[in-house]
């Protein structure tokens, strides 16, 4: 008997697109979701063929992998920048400042962190641009408030507008 190894071995040898869309966040904890969110209501758009949509979840580390090496990349999360919940904020990893912390897990590290992570491991996107969504709660729940519900087309409009 013959094995039929043909193709073994073999990764998918279709170009990686060069614009990636990345939403994260834990739809668990009600607006802190809402990255995946807006990723989620952007699945049936018929978006350009170098465009890739990614649902990252609370996986930071996990998912430096299917950013490295891209034109564009650009990240929906929830951020607490002191404005209206509903708030819609644009910038890049250089607007900010990490703070170094000791983790004692890679679960630990968030999204900004995992960037940071590229300047020792290389592939660096050539621009990473953020959209941050004041939330109004993050308790338990898997629904996202009003005012953040209310919000996605508009962030949804945004990020059409950096493709």
């Amino acid at each position: 008997m013959k094995d039929n190894i043909e193709g073994q071995g073999k990764k998918d040898s279709a170009p990686q697109p060069s614009i990636l869309i990345l939403g994260v966040g834990n739809i668990l904890l009600g607006d802190e979701g809402v990255g995946v969110r807006v990723i989620e209501a952007m699945q049936d758009m018929k978006l350009p063929e170098n465009v890739e949509l990614l649902d990252g979840g609370t996986a930071s580390i996990d998912i430096l992998e299917n950013l490295k090496n891209r034109e564009k990349v650009i990240i929906i999360d929830t951020v607490k920048g002191g404005g209206e919940p509903g708030t819609v904020y644009r910038f890049t990893p250089a607007d900010i400042r990490v703070k170094k912390k000791m983790y004692t897990s890679l679960h630990q590290v968030g999204i900004l962190e995992a960037l940071t992570m590229f300047e020792y491991t290389g592939g660096t996107p050539r621009d990473i641009t953020i959209y941050g969504i004041e939330p109004e709660k993050m308790e338990l729940g898997l629904e996202l408030s009003p005012e953040i519900s209310a919000v996605i087309p508009r962030v949804i409009e945004l990020v059409l507008a950096e493709i």
